[in-house]
């Protein structure tokens, strides 16, 4: 739906007003924010039909309006003016990051906490390695009922492993089965390697025995064991500054989440360096994060390795500036530990990536 710019603007006034004093907005207001020469009714009137469509609420009768969800969405995709970082924020964050260049190792751990002390909010850092797979297959034949596996990985690890079998082979069956998975089961991920492709290794191979299973399972074990992500959050007292949290056992639900590495590998990955994306209350998968927004930054760490440093807050965040600091903090992750170049002047005036779902 096609809203007119009239009410957009009157949105946007609401949705600042809002970030700013977490107290609903009336029509008083809006008109001295925005300048409308127009009636305090008619003011009224467009927050109805704002209302109506899904874009505000009014917790009781007599009070101001509130962003919903969907009103936030439209916001962050068409209205939210791009913030450039000043002076001050640019030094800080550039001074924090060049003091831990002696401790790279560190300073993934380090960013989350930066980031909380930059937003005020509760942050997150994940760091995640491309998935490994299988470079090399090589099958040594040892006697009759014996062989061993031994996998190169495409991140120049070896993983090896005996097998003892009840029945007998021959060193031939072993020749014809290191062909095949070299050429079929190289450069694949674990999620890859499926019963479609043994099957059809046995038949290509003549194996009846089920060793292109046992082969096969040892794979898909060891691409499993060797991924590699790492998540920690800090921060998650600033929650408790906020009037939104203000309930102990809302506030706690949420860190009882944040505090759970394994809830944050399903925050979801980005494209590329630099992205940034907003999840908004119900965009959220999680429940916990149901009335909660998520804004993430992507980042290269170098060595094949990506990372995201985000924030999660209340959804009366300032988006403009979280998404500013955020990025701005990504590009200069990049730059140390990805190789990449050094922000440019201004950097942090980006768009925002988000779900186009504002109706």
């Amino acid at each position: 739906m096609q809203i007119s710019d009239r009410k957009k603007k009157i949105l946007q006034a609401v949705v600042e007003e809002y970030i700013e004093t977490a107290e609903p907005v009336g029509s008083k207001t809006i008109q001295h924010k925005t300048g409308l020469e127009c009636s305090p009714a008619t003011i009224r009137n467009e927050l109805a039909d704002l209302c109506a469509n899904g874009y505000l609420e009014q917790p009781h009768t007599s009070a101001g309006r509130v962003p919903t969800a969907k009103g936030y969405r439209l916001y962050v995709n068409e209205l939210m003016r791009q913030q450039k970082l000043s002076v001050e924020e640019t030094e800080t964050i550039n001074s924090a990051l060049s003091a831990k260049m002696e401790e790279l190792d560190q300073l993934i751990n380090d960013v989350g906490h930066m980031a909380s002390e930059v937003t005020s909010y509760p942050a997150v850092s994940i760091t995640s390695q491309a998935p490994a797979t299988i470079k090399r297959f090589d099958l040594i034949y040892i006697d009759p009922n014996t062989f061993i596996i031994v996998l190169l990985l495409t991140n120049d690890t070896v993983k090896n492993k005996l097998v003892h079998l009840p029945f007998s082979f021959e060193q031939s069956m072993m020749t014809r089965l290191s062909a095949v998975f070299n050429a079929s089961f190289t450069g694949v991920t674990e999620d890859k390697i499926t019963q479609l492709m043994i099957s059809s290794c046995e038949r290509a191979v003549g194996d009846t025995m089920g060793l292109s299973s046992v082969i096969a399972s040892f794979a898909i074990e060891t691409l499993s064991s060797v991924k590699s992500t790492g998540a920690i959050v800090t921060g998650e007292a600033n929650l408790l500054k906020l009037p939104e949290f203000k309930d102990p056992e809302k506030a706690h639900k949420l860190m009882n989440y944040l505090s759970d590495a394994s809830n944050l590998s399903l925050l979801p990955s980005l494209s590329k360096s630099g992205d940034v994306k907003v999840l908004i209350g119900p965009e959220n998968v999680a429940e916990e994060l149901k009335d909660s927004s998520v804004v993430l930054a992507s980042y290269d760490a170098g060595d094949n390795m990506k990372g995201l440093i985000g924030v999660v807050g209340p959804t009366r965040m300032d988006y403009s500036s979280v998404a500013a600091k955020l990025s701005y903090i990504a590009a200069g992750l990049s730059r140390l530990l990805g190789g990449g170049s050094s922000p440019p002047p201004g950097f942090g005036k980006l768009m925002i990536k988000g779900d186009d779902n504002d109706g």
